[in-house]
């Protein structure tokens, strides 16, 4: 029986559709490594996935053959006794054993995991797979193909991007998200593992909404002493977790982590990219705009508009979660415990930054919440040397909604000091608007 799929709304809509369409489908799922691709496609195609595999992360042609042989054979025992020389001669045993299944109203889902470990340089096995898509998947009606990898950089340029055999052949693509902070609720109470959510938003903030990381929270542990567990005591689950990352995720990692590295260290707001290549020491080149845009692609970097007065702009600043606690705390402070970090001012620097980022990926919800999300807006950072405005929700029906973000364990009040800052941010924002809206 298939475990319960927490959020993962669209993506699932996806995948139903594509068992549902009048076309064979190829669809490419790739995002971070504990993000839960495999998971998703293993139990969502439960009861229609026929044959599967998953890459050796270390292994040339023939060993990455042979997984595939013994997988076949786990499937059926029509090819015991065959040797294939290559991924051709693969792809071809693979034919023959789709055409001898049983023939039914149902789609056939094949599913090929870590595909980018198999698909190594000179190994054959990307110019067979597009053969094999080509002249037979897409001749018939009823597969779907899904192909699955942690390597963002791959998964873009070879497949998504391909311009060669599988040239806009991908029908659905899936860039698999971290939870949000609903689906986290969702996942604690699916575990039967209630968090209060002042305290569900303090593990978010330093683990983020990753699968596997949250696993690992344990049953009526205070939010310290998890990321203390996690992160600071001798041998920590997450000790290694921001090396490993980024190694299986891009195909040379320096020119990225030297990018996060960068905004960590920078304006808590963002840098622009004049400001990211001037404090990273390069000049403007294909392989900086690449790592930039991957790191953009697999969540790590927020690129966001904000206005300084009426200057408009581009900031970068970092959008997950680990990475920034890991560069703010994990790293600099590794002999420490977070059960004495978490006390110093360095902790209430990183959590009001930390939250305002939070806030702008749950900008939709907070749209919501105000009953505006089904009004177009443009939303941004705005600041003057007076005031500034964590998030403008600048509205197509003439009104402005602005919004402050304050990460607090109790009722805010807003006194008459505060409201006279309010007032003063208002104004200088509305000195600024060249055409006339309402405030909120």
């Amino acid at each position: 029986m298939a475990r319960t799929i927490i959020g993962r709304v669209a993506e699932k809509e996806i995948l139903a559709n594509a068992l549902n369409s009048s076309r064979s489908e190829l669809i490419a799922i790739y995002g971070r490594r504990r993000i839960g691709k495999t998971f998703l496609i293993r139990e969502f195609y439960e009861k229609e996935i026929v044959f599967s595999m998953t890459g050796y992360s270390v292994g040339n042609r023939a060993v990455q053959i042979k997984n595939f042989m013994t997988k076949l054979n786990e499937v059926t025992n029509e090819f015991k006794d065959n040797k294939p020389k290559d991924w051709i001669d693969s792809f071809v045993l693979l034919k023959k054993f789709i055409n001898g299944l049983r023939k039914n109203k149902g789609k056939k889902v094949i599913f090929i995991d870590e595909f980018p470990w198999i698909a190594s340089d000179k190994s054959g096995f990307l110019p067979a797979f597009e053969n094999f898509w080509n002249d037979f998947c897409a001749a018939r009606t009823d597969l779907v193909i899904v192909v699955c990898g942690s390597a963002a950089s791959y998964m873009m340029k070879k497949l998504i991007k391909n311009h060669k055999g599988l040239s806009k052949r991908i029908t659905q693509k899936i860039n698999l998200k971290p939870f949000n902070l609903a689906e986290v609720k969702e996942f604690f109470e699916y575990k039967k593992n209630p968090i209060i959510e002042y305290e569900l938003l303090k593990i978010y903030m330093s683990l983020g909404g990753i699968p596997e990381y949250l696993e690992q929270v344990q049953k009526g542990e205070s939010a310290i002493s998890t990321i203390d567990r996690l992160c600071f005591q001798s041998g920590a689950y997450l000790e290694d977790e921001f090396d490993v990352v980024f190694e299986s995720l891009f195909d040379s990692s320096t020119f990225h982590k030297k990018i996060i590295d960068v905004l960590a260290a920078g304006k808590k707001k963002g840098l622009t990219r004049a400001d990211l290549l001037d404090k990273c020491g390069v000049d403007s080149s294909g392989r900086f705009s690449q790592s930039l845009v991957e790191l953009e692609i697999s969540g790590f970097v927020l690129k966001y508009t904000s206005y300084k007065g009426k200057s408009k702009e581009t900031l970068y600043r970092i959008y997950d979660e680990y990475c920034l606690f890991y560069l703010q705390f994990m790293k600099p402070f590794k002999e420490n415990s977070w059960q004495q970090l978490y006390q110093r001012q360095e902790y209430k620097t990183w959590y009001g930054y930390a939250f305002e980022t939070i806030c702008l990926k749950h900008s939709l919800e907070i749209k919501r919440a105000l009953k505006i999300e089904g009004i177009a807006s443009e939303n941004y950072a705005w600041s003057n040397p007076k005031a500034q405005v964590d998030m403008v929700i600048d509205r197509e029906d003439n009104w402005i909604n602005l919004c402050e973000m304050k990460f607090y364990n109790d009722e805010f009040t807003i006194d008459a000091g505060y409201f006279k800052k309010l007032e003063t941010k208002k104004e200088s924002l509305k000195q600024t608007k060249q055409e006339e809206k309402a405030f909120i």
